[in-house]
């Protein structure tokens, strides 16, 4: 006898769908997996023969042969475990084929016949709908991820025989559906605000100009002057997120098995803080079988590394082809996979190894060669890639004890919000530039002309203060978001001014 299961298995962040054929026949008993399954997929047979026999259903002695097609693709994970067994017993005839050929199974089994979740629903789901079959059984905690794509019906199911008796028809299991607008309406309601944070004002204007245009942003200042605090509050004053850039982060943490089970869509731009000890497959993606890293996973939102010359230099390194393309490419022998990575990079340091060389209350211990050593850890080509660098003074007992109230997240989010439509409109035409941040050389001197006041204030950037020449369409793209918080149509020479004080890393007193 033979059956034909479908089922589903990620690619990236993209699903297929698999077919899972079972032949059984008389001959010696056995049961062989093929189609490149791997450890985990092998130990199916072990886990589908306790569930089935657990379940209360009893199946002669047999050669069983399981094949997944496409079977030269690797196959991995545990959540072949339902379809194999539901093949299982469709060709021994426990199961009616009725609704097979338009169903979609996968999960993963307990021993005793329960249904554990398994992590890729969202991206599979889609897959499924896009091939029309007309539902997906899957374990009941996986079902409210599945439900976010609309097109298939979603059941979700606790044990093997549930899911045997909706198929033969005995039983009837309830249909998961998603409210999207009740999920969207919880974003924006943020613990940390910008309200908490005492003094600063410079800096948090920065952080709105970077949140604004989308530009990566880098902090300079002595231990506790409050760079980790500023940084963890710019998701509250970023735009929210459109239900395609969630549909697409959460592939991500989906495919990653890190997706919330509370929370089946991510609706609130991500925030990653990963350690300065991280390893380079770790923080852009990697692995024998490769796996989106944590730029990945900051798509659509925040990375923020702290202590940033104390990462790895290869780490860093690696960070410039996302940087430059908004998306990582994992190769290997047998294949290539790309990763989305479109997300806002903060970093923070301290000016030197002591960390006070730009305190004036405190004594700096470090002579000059140290500072530089230190300063350069990080390199030329990912400082070209950060717009502006920002220096956070130490607080003063004056602004640290005051009373007055600072400007909540919730203010500053509608300028940035207003500023991002201009853009959006300004660019709406070009296929992958949405943001000031985007902009390559061409949109630099389409969308960024200066008059004649303004040229000469760049001009004496670039001669007087010893700015490179990297600076310069750098100065010009944050000068052009801050035009667009004014609502601005041209450059004027305060927008330059002001985008000037953003490059403090480049002036001469950071080189020498």
């Amino acid at each position: 006898m033979l059956s034909k299961i479908y089922s589903g298995a990620t690619y990236g962040i993209d699903a297929y769908i698999v077919e899972v054929e079972t032949h059984i026949d008389q001959n010696i008993p056995g049961f062989t997996i093929v189609g490149l399954p791997d450890n985990a997929v092998k130990e199916s047979r072990e886990r589908v023969h306790a569930a089935v026999k657990n379940s209360g259903i009893h199946t002669k002695p047999q050669r069983i042969t399981v094949n997944m097609a496409p079977a030269d693709v690797k196959k991995e994970g545990s959540a072949y475990d339902l379809p194999i067994a539901v093949g299982l017993l469709s060709a021994n005839e426990f199961v009616k084929d009725e609704m097979l050929p338009e169903t979609v199974l996968l999960g993963e089994l307990a021993l005793d016949g329960q249904l554990r979740p398994v992590k890729g629903v969202l991206p599979i789901a889609a897959a499924a709908r896009n091939k029309e079959f007309k539902r997906i059984i899957l374990p009941e905690e996986s079902a409210k991820e599945a439900s976010i794509v609309k097109g298939i019906d979603v059941f979700g199911a606790k044990t093997l025989n549930e899911v045997i008796d909706f198929l033969n028809c005995k039983t009837e299991i309830e249909k998961i559906s998603t409210d999207l607008n009740e999920l969207f309406a919880e974003v924006n309601i943020y613990q940390l605000d910008f309200s908490d944070v005492k003094g600063q004002e410079n800096v948090k204007r920065a952080l709105e100009v970077a949140a604004a245009g989308a530009h990566n942003i880098l902090m300079i200042g002595p231990p506790g002057s409050g760079k980790t605090m500023l940084a963890k509050r710019i998701p509250s004053i970023l735009p929210p997120m459109s239900f395609e850039e969630a549909l697409e982060t959460t592939k991500i943490h989906s495919v990653a098995g890190i997706l919330s089970k509370n929370k089946p869509l991510v609706t609130e731009r991500p925030f990653r803080s990963p350690h300065h000890t991280v390893s380079d497959a770790a923080l852009v993606g990697g692995g024998s079988f490769p796996r989106p890293g944590e730029v990945s996973f900051s798509h659509h939102g925040v990375l923020f590394l702290d202590e940033l010359p104390e990462f790895k230099k290869n780490v860093l390194e690696v960070l410039r082809q996302p940087l430059e393309d908004s998306r990582v490419t994992v190769s290997r022998s047998k294949l290539s996979l790309d990763f989305p990575a479109n997300f806002m990079l903060a970093a923070a340091m301290n000016p030197c190894p002591c960390g006070f060389y730009t305190d004036p209350g405190r004594d700096c211990s470090c002579v000059p060669p140290q500072i530089q050593r230190y300063m350069a850890k990080i390199s030329g080509p990912l400082l070209d890639r950060i717009d502006i660098h920002i220096e956070v003074p130490a607080v003063k007992y004056k602004e640290l004890s005051s009373e007055a109230k600072s400007e909540c997240s919730a203010d500053i989010r509608n300028r940035v919000i207003a500023a991002r439509k201009i853009q959006n409109t300004r660019f709406s035409a070009l296929k992958n530039i949405f943001t000031n941040g985007d902009m390559g050389s061409k949109e630099v001197r389409q969308h960024c002309k200066l008059d004649q006041a303004g040229a000469d204030i760049m001009k004496m950037a670039m001669t007087k203060l010893g700015f490179s020449a990297r600076a310069y369409d750098r100065i010009l793209k944050v000068s052009r978001t801050i035009a667009d918080l004014e609502n601005s149509l041209n450059i004027l020479p305060q927008h330059i001014s002001e985008a000037i004080q953003y490059r403090t890393l480049d002036r001469e007193l950071w080189k020498h």
